[in-house]
């Protein structure tokens, strides 16, 4: 059968997907009866906010060759779909659309305005996973997850329940990251850092100064702490000094902590146990005062006098003013710092004093470490195990709840409060199998897809989440299924425009892979994507590896059409007759390109394995091979020809699936599977 001249992947893509769909075979269930070990992925659960970017096509990718790797190899591939009800990010969005309507979410009411984001999630939350359709992820659709469903929001409710009767969870009063925009409390891992010019103040306390960037602060101040190693002021720890505020003459003491940084400022520093994260642990050691003096809303409290009712950052004008008048301000300089930010709308944070729910962590910090130290759990590249280990080792209770309105309600009698999108985020690789439901007796029910497909194979993510997912995945299935939830985690790199900087839609620096697919094919988009993959840390894009992938896949294209020109009726493969040295070479080639392949792909070197390709049927088959065929003519040379191409097509599937689907099609060898994706991978 004759292949048209020119490869178009417009009138290719959507046929060929619609072929795959039609098969089943993206359902382990049913694959052919070869296919009887599982290997199992279930996808990072992008946001129902989410469209496809760079770093989503980047992933997919990645998890897609893996899927059509192991199920060539004859696993039972089981590549789970879903999306993640992403509390903030979503109500962010719904909040915007009503302010176009010139609302807020109050004026609905929260039943009104959770029944308007269950809309919007209807109309867009599924649109991300059309999107991956377009770059031919081989996902079980059927399986589809969604982590608001009832079934999931079942197993949230166990896992807190069971955290909770535990005495692991408990409410109490500690000073958190607040958005005031969102109305809501942040975990640490959701903050945002931007780099802003500021001034630093240095003002008199008494016989001391201190330096601050936050001079409204000054007013919850109840206490000053020195460096009990700092000579300068060894003199003054344990007293009571007597110093000049803006709101009038107080009196404050002097404590010693080893946590002071001597080489910051004066090396004396101003402790404000509810507007500090580090103060508030000082405040507890020390058994201090806590003074509220900004509240949730971004303004000055009762407690900063005068001040009272100001947003944050007019206080700072007139108390900077204020103390200038009552000459306490020794001096200004220029200062560079990183200002916390909320990660879904940019507004500045603000840490507050709030009662919230926390989430005790030392024990399940160590039961993440101990999983990764002894191979359970390994990380890929092992660099990454460094901030895993880091963040563990230096963990703090964590806040899981959010005073928003949608999410997962906090279980218990009386309560408005949301759970952090995280904490049900954490329990994925299980209850995307419908835990606790398919869970009995301390063990997965019988013939269940939680017995067959958990634990999962492979994790592939970003580094951004290592700590905000990954790790609490790790504990999650630890506590709650006895087994790590998947034994390899690869982190992928960072895709980053050309000049090195991330990518950003908004700024109008991102790529949009679709426009790269409308462009170029999926095939193309993504054998240029993988082909940078070198381990890095960072891929510096470049649409010309795009271009690449293109001529690529029709160098494949034009190579098919040339061998089954030659081969004609040819309809069965008996044993290759070697004959000539080319047909020895070729021989040889393919089963070295083979090894290799193999080794890349099982230890993740995705880009070395498509240049091995590359190399392999651009120079050694169509430069060399192809060639010298031309001089041959013979039935071995052309079974040569067919067996190497039809190899090919195996070999090169994972990474550009519709176009070697197609030529597949078109081969006229008899006893051929219904699909490529379900051949026999090639024996090296």
């Amino acid at each position: 059968m004759e292949l048209p001249k020119a490869y178009d992947p417009k009138k290719t893509e959507d046929k060929i997907y619609n072929l795959w769909l039609k098969s089943g075979f993206f359902n382990p269930d049913k694959l052919p009866k070869r296919h009887k070990k599982p290997y199992t992925i279930v996808i990072p659960p992008p946001n129902v906010t989410g469209e496809l970017h760079m770093g989503h096509a980047l992933n997919a990718t990645i998890q897609d060759i893996l899927i059509r790797f192991k199920r060539l190899q004859g696993f039972k591939t089981l590549w789970v779909p879903g999306t993640d009800h992403a509390g903030i990010a979503t109500q962010n969005v719904v909040e915007k659309e009503l302010k176009k309507e010139g609302k807020t979410r109050f004026d609905l009411g929260r039943e009104k305005f959770i029944e308007k984001a269950w809309q919007w999630k209807e109309k867009y939350g599924n649109l991300i996973l059309e999107q991956l359709k377009k770059i031919g992820c081989s996902l079980d659709w059927s399986r589809t997850k969604f982590t608001l469903d009832e079934n999931y929001s079942l197993a949230v409710k166990e896992a807190f329940l069971y955290y909770h009767k535990k005495g692991w969870i408990y409410q109490g009063e500690r000073t958190i990251n607040w958005c005031p925009r969102c109305g809501t409390s942040l975990s640490d891992l959701e903050i945002e850092y931007k780099e802003e010019k500021t001034q630093l103040y240095y003002i008199k306390y008494g016989p001391l100064t201190i330096a601050t960037v936050r001079p409204e602060t000054k007013l919850g101040d109840t206490a000053i702490a020195v460096n009990p190693k700092d000579e300068r002021y060894q003199k003054y720890i344990g007293q009571i000094i007597d110093i000049q505020t803006v709101l009038g003459p107080t009196k404050m003491k002097v404590i010693g902590d080893n946590s002071v940084d001597m080489k910051f400022g004066t090396g004396a520093m101003k402790v404000t146990p509810a507007h500090d994260l580090r103060d508030f642990e000082l405040g507890e050691k020390h058994n201090l005062e806590k003074k509220q003096v900004i509240g949730p809303e971004g303004r000055m409290t009762e407690l900063a006098g005068k001040y009272a009712g100001l947003k944050v950052l007019e206080a700072r004008e007139r108390i900077v003013e204020d103390m200038k008048k009552i000459g306490i301000l020794e001096k200004t300089e220029p200062y560079t710092h990183n200002i916390a930010k909320c990660y879904r709308c940019n507004t500045n944070l603000e840490p507050i004093l709030s009662k919230q729910w926390f989430l005790k962590m030392n024990e399940l910090a160590k039961s993440a470490m101990k999983l990764v130290k002894n191979g359970e759990v390994n990380f890929i590249p092992k660099r990454w195990e460094k901030p895993y280990f880091d963040w563990l080792k230096n963990i703090k209770d964590w806040c899981i709840s959010r005073q928003i309105w949608w999410g997962h309600k906090i279980p218990l009698k009386g309560e408005t409060d949301v759970l952090d999108t995280w904490f049900s985020a954490a329990l994925w690789p299980f209850a995307a199998f419908s835990w606790p439901l398919n869970y009995d007796r301390g063990k997965p029910k019988k013939g269940s897809d939680l017995e067959k497909f958990y634990p999962t194979n492979v994790l592939a993510t970003d580094r951004g989440i290592i700590n905000l997912w990954v790790t609490r995945m790790i504990f999650s299935g630890m506590e709650f299924m006895k087994k790590a939830p998947f034994q390899d985690v690869y982190i992928n790199a960072t895709v980053l425009t050309k000049e090195g900087k991330r990518m950003s839609k908004s700024l109008g620096i991102g790529v949009d892979p679709l426009n790269l697919i409308e462009k170029y094919g999926a095939d193309a988009t993504r054998f240029g994507i993988i082909y940078q993959v070198l381990g890095n840390q960072d891929i510096k894009f470049g649409e010309e590896n795009i271009v690449m992938g293109k001529k690529f896949c029709n160098k494949l294209w034009n190579a098919s059409r040339f061998v089954l020109k030659q081969v004609g009726n040819l309809d069965q493969l008996t044993a290759l007759q070697i004959k000539t040295q080319a047909d020895k070479k070729i021989i040889k080639s393919l089963k070295n390109s083979i090894k290799l392949v193999n080794k890349d792909l099982n230890s993740f070197q995705f880009g070395q394995a498509a240049k091995t390709l590359y190399q392999f049927f651009w120079h050694d088959f169509c430069d060399y091979y192809i060639e010298e065929s031309k001089k041959q003519k013979s039935l071995a040379t052309k079974k040569i020809l067919i067996y190497v191409l039809l190899t090919s097509l195996k070999l090169l599937h994972p990474f550009i699936p519709f176009i070697t689907e197609e030529i597949y099609q078109k081969i006229p060898i008899k006893n051929k599977k219904k699909c490529l994706m379900v051949e026999e991978w090639p024996i090296s």
